[in-house]
């Protein structure tokens, strides 16, 4: 019979909490929208609300008004300015803090002139953080952050691949 030694403890060395880099950026991408904007919205919202009217969905109808409602909002009120910081233990935004345990991968994107740093957490809700970075920055964001997280993109799945396609064929106004 083997005599079995209990594991080794595994001890974890934790950093000194210390910033790495901050900086102060737009909480969310914006880009101020048109009058063909918001007309095509609504034109969408009359037609789907008309052919659910006529199918009894009164739910659904007052979902997909709520939707649009919050699409006008986002697309019309500018975000406000938030503090971000990387630090030893994790990221900090608008007072909330991330810590590396809790997050997973990384990698950069584009969208309306901004350099958006992604970041796949492990928890349920948010499963993505996105935090609007200078161009300028991005390198050294890049360092501090390989550091603690693997960069890497993930592959697009079905509904990126969908809204994509969508975009492309049903634009809300044109460029």
């Amino acid at each position: 019979m083997a005599s079995s030694k209990p594991p080794e403890p595994v001890t974890i060395v934790q950093e000194p909490l210390k910033d790495l880099l901050a900086w102060k950026a737009p909480a969310r991408p914006f880009k101020p929208r048109n009058r063909e904007y918001y007309t095509t919205i609504a034109a969408i919202v009359f037609l789907l609300a008309i052919i659910l009217l006529f199918m009894r969905e009164w739910v659904l109808i007052g979902v997909i008004i709520s939707m649009s409602f919050v699409a006008y909002v986002l697309s019309s009120v500018p975000p406000e300015e938030i503090e971000n910081k990387i630090t030893t233990r994790g990221l900090v935004s608008g007072g909330k803090r991330y810590d590396w345990n809790l997050l997973y991968r990384f990698w950069f994107t584009q969208k309306w002139g901004n350099e958006i740093l992604n970041i796949e957490t492990k928890l349920a809700f948010p499963r993505r953080l996105m935090f609007i970075v200078d161009k300028s920055a991005k390198e050294k964001i890049k360092s501090l952050v390989e550091k603690y997280l693997i960069f890497e993109k993930p592959e697009k799945t079905f509904m990126d691949k969908a809204s994509a396609w969508l975009q492309a064929k049903v634009p809300l106004e044109t460029e």
